[in-house]
This record gives structure tokens, C-alpha cells and sequence, in this order.
């Protein structure tokens, strides 16, 4: 099954196409037919000999299949990037443990966003950033 093609729309196909191109101009046809495959068949080795020299002798150590965009579903690689339980590393400048312990046993300390630290002070500045 090519492009979604079965062997009936195939043939289906073939025969539409010597209905419309007739008996005289059907073997001319099937003849440039033969040729251009022929042609994408010198193409495809020559390219194939050609990065096969460019890569040297590396060209059979690649794993292709790993290689192959289909198996990068992001249905996949989403479900895999939630479900993984890697541990959570504070950020360089965070507060420490006993700051937030502080704030959190004291009523009357400011609120703090887990994420950036406390609300009433100033966002972080990164420096680096663009």
C-alpha cells in the first residue's frame, strides 16, 4: 500500500489511463514510465554511494531507525515527560529550606510564591536573559 493506493485503485487507475491516452500513445507512455523509474533508481544509488563517501566509514554504524521522525509521537513523549518522577532541584538563588520553614510556621511572614520567592519583593532579573 503506497500513498494510501490498494491494488484495485491501481488498477482502477490503469485502466482510466489507457481509456483516455487509446492504444497508439499507451506503449509510448508505459516506455517514459519505464524510463524515469529508471532514472530515480540511478538517482537514489548515486546519492546513496555518494553520502556513503562523504561519511566514510561511520555510514554503517548509524542506527537509522532511530533516526525515523514517525516514532517521535508527541502524544508519546508527553505522557513519558509527566509520568517521569525525576527530582526537583531548587534554583540557584531559591530560599532555603529554613527560610521556608520560617515562613511557614510564622503567620505574620509574607505570602511567598513557591516559584519566585516572596510576593512583596521584586521579580528575579536575569542578566542573560534576552
Amino acid at each position: 500500500m503506497i500513498f494510501g493506493l490498494t491494488i484495485e485503485k491501481l488498477l482502477l487507475i490503469g485502466v482510466v489511463a489507457a481509456l483516455i491516452l487509446g492504444p497508439e500513445r499507451l506503449p509510448r507512455y508505459a516506455e517514459s514510465l519505464a524510463a524515469l523509474t529508471k532514472r530515480a533508481r540511478e538517482w537514489v544509488s548515486t546519492a546513496r554511494t555518494r553520502v556513503r563517501d562523504e561519511m566514510g566509514e561511520d555510514f554503517d554504524d548509524v542506527d537509522w531507525r532511530t533516526l525515523d521522525p514517525r516514532q517521535y509521537d508527541p502524544r508519546r513523549i508527553i505522557r513519558e515527560a509527566l509520568l517521569d518522577d525525576a527530582p526537583v532541584t531548587p534554583r540557584a538563588g531559591a530560599a532555603t529550606t529554613a527560610a521556608a520553614t520560617a515562613v511557614a510556621t510564622d503567620p505574620g511572614a509574607a505570602p511567598r510564591d513557591t516559584f519566585r520567592g516572596p510576593l512583596d519583593g521584586p521579580p528575579p532579573y536575569d542578566t542573560e536573559a534576552t
